[in-house]
């Protein structure tokens, strides 16, 4: 006799406040275990020396991870001014000292102000991103000279929380708030090279990073993995942002009527309207049930919206006619 198909997990968000010496698969492979599904997956990779929010998908919320990835988000860290790294942060061998114990106070603002905005930024050599389809970091590993091109980054918010000087470094508490795909190690890292002593950049690297919130996910949300894994110890179903909560905190949403939401379940279009065109634009929207559930996530083509991905199919079809 065949086995019977195991039941289809709780979809919904777990925001996962990522321990220190985890990487983020690490913490997919736990959260399967506690979820008891290999439906899990994450929004935005975090290094193993950061903490802080990691949000996990489980079921069909894995759908929702590719519209969250892209979202803006802010981060809390530490830069040390004085020291340079080759992987710009704490985790690599340091490979050049300087003397930073006279960059002054306005010198750090001038700087940083500089690096606010719309930048261009070169990541990391050792970064996950993709060069001739290898990863930066293994060919840097394997002793490659890697050189990755420069793009277009947002920093909308670089603030300066406290500076400690200890001899020949300077180590700032920063708070940034940056657009996806944006390194702050590397923030770090040019931080160090535009303050300069004699003609030289001082270098600087990330010592700390605590992301706090991805778009409208925020650390409030998180729960630890010891938390997580004690109330399923005690029996109780892991915490889940549901998906119309989930979707509503990173995307417009579109209120949708009954007849709606049944069309859209069913893979239909529904007719655009001006009022949506000056809310929600082209999309992608979120769009919602009645009762507040996410049905699907919906793209604009010319005057209907198309679920582009549908969350809550509709077990029968629509009337004909209806919702067009």
């Amino acid at each position: 006799m065949a086995k019977a198909p195991k039941p289809e997990p709780i979809p919904g968000l777990v925001i996962v406040d990522k321990p220190a010496g985890w990487t983020s698969h690490d913490v997919v492979g736990r959260m399967r275990r506690l979820a008891g599904t290999r439906k899990v997956g994450h929004a935005g990779t975090l290094d193993p020396m950061a903490t802080g929010v990691l949000v996990v998908g489980i079921g069909r919320a894995t759908r929702l991870l590719t519209y969250i990835v892209g979202h803006d988000k802010a981060y809390d860290a530490t830069i040390r001014l004085g020291q340079s790294t080759v992987t710009d942060d704490a985790e690599g061998e340091v490979t050049t000292s300087h003397d930073a114990s006279t960059v002054t106070d306005a010198s750090i603002a001038d700087a940083v102000a500089g690096l606010t905005g719309d930048i261009s930024q070169v990541p990391s050599s050792v970064s996950a991103i993709k060069i001739d389809g290898q990863r930066a970091y293994k060919r840097a590993r394997d002793g490659e000279a890697v050189e990755i091109p420069a793009r277009p980054v947002t920093v909308s918010a670089f603030e300066v929380l406290d500076i400690r000087r200890d001899g020949r470094v300077i180590d700032l508490d920063v708070h940034v708030e940056v657009s996806s795909g944006t390194y702050v190690r590397a923030l770090a890292r040019d931080l160090g090279t535009a303050l300069t002593v004699d003609g030289t950049g001082v270098g600087g690297h990330l010592t700390g990073l605590r992301r706090t919130r991805v778009g409208g996910l925020t650390l409030s949300d998180a729960h630890t993995l010891d938390d997580l894994a004690a109330l399923v110890d005690s029996g109780a179903e892991l915490p889940r942002v549901p998906l119309g909560a989930a979707a509503s905190a990173v995307l417009p949403t579109r209120r949708l009527s009954e007849p709606e939401a049944r069309a859209l379940g069913y893979g239909q279009a529904i007719p655009a309207s001006a009022l949506d065109e000056a809310d929600a634009g082209e999309g992608p929207v979120a769009g919602l049930a009645p009762d507040g559930d996410l049905v699907a996530v919906l793209e604009r083509r010319g005057d209907t919206w198309r679920p582009a991905v549908v969350f809550r199919p509709s077990v029968t079809a629509p009337a004909s006619g209806e919702a067009q």
